[in-house]
């Protein structure tokens, strides 16, 4: 059976009459995940959401006042949703920011070739991987092809169970003497780390051909990826040329699972950071009282390669849509309000922390790690060795929180990534913080983060969306 390629929405998108995100929170999570494995799903589903509770998109707003809910998107990949608050503006939001990018394969723009009768999708790597997890794991292909005719096929194969999937190969144990001596950064280099979609059975040489004869079998030979463009060319209209403008990316095929006898975990791909942005988006969803201050759910891309482009926390995005809403509130707009608003902000940087692994506790100061089950996690700075490149928040906004998680009997633990000089990672809360509002990383423990398969606690997506909820009514 032929793989299909099909309108993502039609299909996937679960339309909901249960506007209460909270109510099977751990299902919705789960479907989320499945459903949402680009960044492109992920804001699909998020607006879809926001929809169903009442938002709309900024453009059809003139003019907002307190109790209005509206959302502002860039380029499908970025979302910011905010309910305006009772306060004025100038005293700050309460923000949540996540991000919904992972770790993942990128097909390259000129992507099909063919190699002795196997045909493969030449891809680059996105955001930091171990290489060789990605090889003979089950793989589906997501994502868009824009035509020049102004036109957008959406792309999602390797989900369903009529679907099939792809794979990357590896060596056999037999011949792989010499790989097994390598460092693991070399043992699958990234060149390597190509998809193979088709196969062809190899013909037989016709040795008695004059060369003339030759040279026109060649030219009518059909090969394995004639057969995969002729294929793309019937049925979806779909040349070759047009994955010059394709965003296709390769991501672990399957769904998210109950982990373990006692179901207290869930196996999925891209739960960091789609565990804190799912998780954020719901607590907004259901707040059940409205705000004094302006609450808002940020979900940015591009966090895993260093938050850039037009669509990362590094662009003006953010900083764009808050002048979008303060324009609607106040007619006479001023730069001065938006640096206010900004500056006097509360923010969560709703990301995921290191879980502490019993079988590799060399690498984690215990006594200042978190762990799968204990709760929201608390991270004061991230960084790597002294800090660097870190974002320290401030003890009396951590005691604010503190008493805040307290008052509302969310279980909260505090943690750094792992032992000093170990090495280290960052979030988007320096790139928040550059406007002088108070940040803190607050997300879930992930164990065997960045790999095809993650793991996280059911108990701490509960705490995560009952800590975010109480957030959002701080003071």
């Amino acid at each position: 059976m032929p793989y299909k390629i099909i309108n993502f929405l039609e299909k996937h998108m679960k339309k909901s009459k249960n506007k209460n995100f909270g109510e099977n929170l751990l299902e919705n999570y789960k479907n989320f995940l499945d459903n949402g494995k680009t960044e492109r799903e992920c804001v699909s589903q998020i607006i879809e959401g926001a929809k169903a509770n009442g938002y709309i998109d900024i453009s059809e707003a003139d003019t907002l006042k307190a109790g209005d809910k509206v959302y502002v998107q860039k380029m499908n990949k970025v979302v910011a949703l905010f309910e305006i608050g009772s306060e004025n503006i100038e005293n700050g939001l309460n923000i949540l920011g996540a991000h919904i990018d992972s770790p993942r394969l990128d097909a390259k723009q000129n992507p099909i070739y063919e190699k002795d009768f196997i045909t493969y999708l030449n891809t680059h790597y996105y955001g930091g991987i171990k290489k060789y997890q990605w090889v003979t794991t089950p793989l589906a292909i997501h994502g868009i092809v824009c035509k020049t005719d102004g036109t957008t096929v959406n792309i999602n194969v390797g989900e369903d169970e009529s679907d099939p999937v792809f794979c990357i190969s590896d060596i056999l144990p037999h011949l792989a003497q010499e790989q097994m001596k390598k460092a693991g950064t070399e043992i699958i280099k990234g060149e390597d780390l190509d998809v193979i979609i088709g196969s062809i059975k190899p013909s037989k040489k016709d040795e008695n051909s004059d060369e003339k004869d030759k040279k026109k079998k060649k030219d009518e030979k059909v090969t394995g990826k004639k057969i995969i463009l002729k294929l793309l060319k019937e049925k979806y209209g779909i040349e070759e040329k047009d994955f010059e403008s394709a965003e296709l990316e390769i991501v672990p095929a399957g769904k998210s699972r109950d982990c373990g006898f006692d179901r207290s975990l869930i196996l999925g791909y891209g739960q960091d950071d789609r565990a804190c942005a799912f998780t954020s988006f719901a607590a907004l969803m259901d707040s059940d009282k409205k705000p004094s201050r302006t609450s808002c759910c940020l979900c940015v891309d591009k966090e895993e390669i260093g938050s850039v482009g037009a669509t990362g926390m590094g662009s003006h995005f953010f900083e764009n849509a808050l002048a979008e809403i303060i324009a609607r509130l106040n007619p006479e707009y001023s730069e001065l309000s938006l640096r206010r608003a900004l500056a006097n902000s509360y923010m969560l940087s709703s990301d995921v922390n290191a879980a502490f692994d019993p079988l590799n506790t060399n690498l984690y100061d215990k006594d200042n790690a978190s762990f799968l089950g204990g709760g929201l996690v608390f991270n004061k700075y991230t960084g790597s060795r002294g800090k660097s490149g870190a974002s320290d928040a401030n003890p009396e906004f951590i005691a604010k929180l503190r008493a805040c998680m307290t008052k509302a009997e969310v279980n909260y633990q505090m943690a750094e990534l792992g032992k000093v000089d170990q090495g280290g990672g960052g979030t988007i809360a320096y790139l928040a913080a550059k406007y002088g509002m108070n940040v803190l990383d607050a997300g879930i423990s992930v164990l065997s983060m960045h790999a095809p398969w993650e793991l996280t606690a059911q108990e701490d997506v509960k705490q995560a969306y009952t800590g975010y909820k109480a957030f959002l009514q701080l003071k």
